[in-house]
C-alpha cells in the first residue's frame, strides 16, 4: 500500500477565495448562445503526411465571433476492424500554454489507441494558424484584455472550445455520445471549462489545470504565466481589483462548483507553475464524479507517461471503447 504524503491530507482541505460571480452562468449562457448563431458546419481536408496507420486532416470550425479556429483530427486508418459500425470514440484535446495545436504528425497516441482525436490550434498561440481576430498575437495570454469580461482573452478561447466539442460531434465517423475532453497545463484548466460549456461531454481529464484558483495562484505560483499577471499588478496596482473581477469568469474552480460531467484530476506536489493547492482548489469544489491521483515527487509533469496510460484506462472504460483491456488495479491519473 502506497504511504500518502503528508502534504496531501491539508491539500484535501483546501478551499479557494474565489467568488462565483451571481450572473456567471448567464455570462457563457449568452456568450455561448452568440457564438452558435455561427452555425457553419466544420470542414475537414485530408493532409498528406509518412503515417501508415493514422489518417489526418485540417479541420476549420467556427468558434468565437465566427472565428475560423483550426485543428487536427487524427483518425485510425483500420477504424472499422477497432469499431464495427465505424463511428470513434473521440477525444478533444487543448494544448499548454503557448502550444498550439503543433504539426499534423504530433502526439499520435489517442488516435493509436482507437480514438478520434480532435487537437484545438488556441488562437493567437502556436504558429498562428488560429490569429486572434483583431486583439493580435504574441505572449501574455493571461493578461490580455483584463479590463472586462466581456473584452478577455480567455472568454474568446473556452468559447472556442465548447465549440470544438459541438465540431467533434458533427464529423462524419465521430459516434457524438461518446466524446471526451483532456489536456494539460493550460489545456487541462480549458478541458474543465468545456466540460461544463459543452453539451455531451462524457469525461474531462485534467493534468495539473491552469486557470484554477487564480487569488491563490497569484500569492503562490513562483514561475510560469501566473507570474505575468503579479507582474503586471505589481507594476500598474490600480488594475488589480478590475483585473480579479474579470478572472472570476473563468477561473475554473467556478467551472467545477456547476460541473456535471466526470473528471479525472493529476498533479504533481512539486509543481511550482500550477501549485498543487491550486488543482485541488477545483477537485475538491468539483460537483460531478471525481477522482485525483497525486505524485508527491513530481512537479509540472505530474505522472508523464504513466498519466497517460491511466487515462487511456479511463477512456477505455469511460467510452466503452474497444482499445484493449484495461488494468483494474490501477489509479486513475490524466494525460
Amino acid at each position: 500500500m502506497t504511504t500518502p504524503d503528508p502534504r496531501e491530507g491539508a491539500l484535501r482541505s483546501y478551499r479557494s477565495t474565489q467568488e462565483l460571480p451571481d450572473d456567471f452562468a448567464e455570462f457563457w449562457r449568452d456568450t455561448l448562445a452568440e457564438a452558435r448563431r455561427f452555425d457553419a458546419p466544420p470542414s475537414a481536408v485530408p493532409v498528406e503526411t509518412p503515417l501508415a496507420a493514422i489518417e489526418v486532416l485540417d479541420v476549420t470550425f467556427p468558434g468565437f465571433g465566427g472565428d475560423p479556429v483550426r485543428a487536427w483530427l487524427r483518425l485510425p486508418r483500420h477504424r472499422d476492424e477497432l469499431h464495427g459500425d465505424g463511428l470513434l470514440p473521440a477525444v478533444v484535446h487543448f494544448t499548454g500554454y503557448g502550444a498550439g495545436r503543433g504539426h499534423a504528425i504530433d502526439d499520435l497516441t489517442w488516435a493509436a489507441a482507437g480514438y478520434a482525436h480532435l487537437v484545438m490550434d488556441t488562437r493567437g498561440q502556436g504558429d498562428g494558424s488560429t490569429p486572434d481576430g483583431p486583439w493580435g498575437d504574441g505572449t501574455g495570454y493571461l493578461t490580455r484584455g483584463l479590463a472586462d469580461p466581456a473584452g478577455y482573452y480567455y472568454r474568446r478561447v473556452l468559447t472556442d472550445a465548447a465549440r470544438a466539442v459541438d465540431a467533434v460531434r458533427l464529423l462524419p465517423g465521430v459516434d457524438p455520445d461518446r466524446v471526451a475532453v483532456l489536456g494539460n497545463s493550460q489545456g487541462a484548466g480549458i478541458a474543465l471549462a468545456a466540460g461544463y460549456l459543452a453539451d455531451g461531454v462524457a469525461a474531462v481529464l485534467a493534468q495539473a489545470p491552469f486557470l484554477a484558483d487564480l487569488p491563490g495562484a497569484l500569492a503562490l505560483s513562483a514561475q510560469g504565466p501566473y507570474r505575468e499577471l503579479a507582474d503586471l499588478l505589481a507594476r500598474d496596482r490600480s488594475r488589480r481589483e478590475r483585473a480579479l473581477a474579470t478572472l472570476r469568469y473563468v477561473d475554473v474552480v467556478n467551472f467545477a462548483r456547476l460541473a456535471h460531467a466526470p473528471a479525472w484530476f493529476s498533479c504533481g506536489l512539486d509543481d511550482d507553475i500550477t501549485p498543487p493547492e491550486t488543482v485541488f482548489a477545483a477537485h475538491n469544489e468539483y460537483a460531478a464524479q471525481h477522482d485525483i491521483t497525486v505524485w508527491p515527487s513530481n512537479g509540472h509533469d505530474a505522472g508523464g507517461s504513466l498519466d497517460r496510460q491511466g487515462a487511456l484506462d479511463v477512456l477505455g472504460r469511460v467510452l466503452q471503447a474497444a482499445v484493449g483491456p484495461t488494468n483494474p488495479n490501477r489509479t486513475h491519473p490524466v494525460p
